[in-house]
């Protein structure tokens, strides 16, 4: 779907958030700056220091470990792969593109709207989590897939993907382009499905270089890469968080982080990406386009790696959710204001504002 080129929205509440996209949003006020106006729901004064000093939290059992087991299993099925068969995780296929080939040594599973997924996305304690981090409760969710990686060897060996020397780099990276001199602020998650292992891979980040971003800035060169650190890593030491599952790790987009390769010898990381951020109800184009997703079982178009299920895509396998309340208000299918005119129709400032 084009983005908008002319126009930034202002999220549905009282805090100023824009965004041309509901991924990157601009803001008065940082996220490791805020001063909270409303009472910490999930998270402890710890926990939400912790997060503002460096760039993620973890939040125990932000769905019940039967869900996520529930959604372990729905991963395996969807891919026709079996959890006792090793021999069935690197099965020859046709890759559609490059990036298709790339999304299965990652181990992407191109599902997005199942109920379990939903389930999810609807679950209170993890939607008041992402209210904790924006101050913010007018939110929306992404509509984002699993993640299953078994070792990666043969066909899902990395080795298969041709390193770069710049810019995005899958073991280290920011969200965000770390030279603009107004950064934008952007929030990520992933709940695990199983415990994990250091073997295993999964997250990883480098939280003490959050923690001294703005120096460590000013000793840079002026051309140094925006999106991949070049950093001492005993000086900013590299960390993965241990979770376990049903365990929501968030992360802000200033936070340098990557996916550590599963080194193990039969084991699998699992994990479903889940964020949420201020709702876009003004972008009309944007609320319509998520609603048809939801609805028609379609390919969610926000992010150009969301590619869909090459062999059976979802649409074919089973009906649309069933949203709760707050899941109808987090896809943008019912308005968090449905009496406030101010919150709809017409964006409010061009991008040049």
């Amino acid at each position: 779907m084009p983005k908008p080129d002319r126009y930034l929205f202002r999220a549905a509440s009282d805090t100023p958030y824009f965004s041309a996209d509901a991924e990157a949003y601009l803001a008065q006020i940082p996220l490791q700056d805020i001063r909270k106006t409303q009472q910490l729901r999930v998270l402890s004064k710890e926990d939400y220091a912790f997060w503002q000093t460096y760039g993620y939290v973890v939040v125990p059992q932000a769905i019940p470990a039967a869900a996520a087991q529930r959604l372990l299993e729905f991963a395996w099925e969807f891919q026709g792969l079996d959890p006792d068969r090793p021999d069935t995780w690197y099965q020859e296929r046709a890759f559609r593109s490059d990036l298709d080939r790339e999304l299965h040594i990652y181990g992407f599973v191109e599902a997005y709207q199942h109920q379990l997924i939903w389930d999810s996305r609807q679950a209170q304690r993890v939607y008041d989590a992402f209210v904790d981090v924006w101050d913010c409760e007018e939110l929306w969710v992404t509509l984002d897939r699993l993640n299953l990686n078994p070792p990666n060897i043969r066909n899902r060996d990395r080795a298969l993907i041709a390193p770069t020397d710049s810019g995005f780099d899958i073991e280290l990276h920011w969200d965000v382009d770390t030279s603009l001199s107004v950064l934008p602020q952007r929030v990520q998650g992933i709940i695990a499905l199983n415990d994990t292992t250091p073997e295993q891979g999964g997250f990883q980040c480098n939280p003490e270089l959050f923690r001294r971003f703005d120096r460590w800035r000013i000793e840079q060169p002026q051309d140094r890469d925006p999106i991949r650190p070049d950093v001492d890593r005993a000086e900013f030491p590299v960390v993965r968080p241990e979770l376990k599952a049903g365990d929501l790790l968030i992360w802000n987009g200033m936070l340098a982080h990557g996916v550590a390769r599963n080194t193990s010898r039969d084991g699998v990381r699992a994990v479903q990406y889940l964020s949420m951020m201020p709702a876009l109800e003004a972008h009309q184009q944007l609320r319509r386009s998520r609603i048809a997703s939801w609805r028609d079982l379609s390919t969610p178009d926000w992010n150009g790696t969301l590619v869909g299920d090459a062999t059976r895509h979802e649409s074919l396998r089973y009906g649309s959710a069933t949203l709760t309340d707050l899941g109808a208000k987090l896809l943008g299918l019912e308005p968090w204001h449905p009496n406030d005119a101010g919150h709809g129709g017409e964006p409010d400032q061009p991008t040049g504002a």
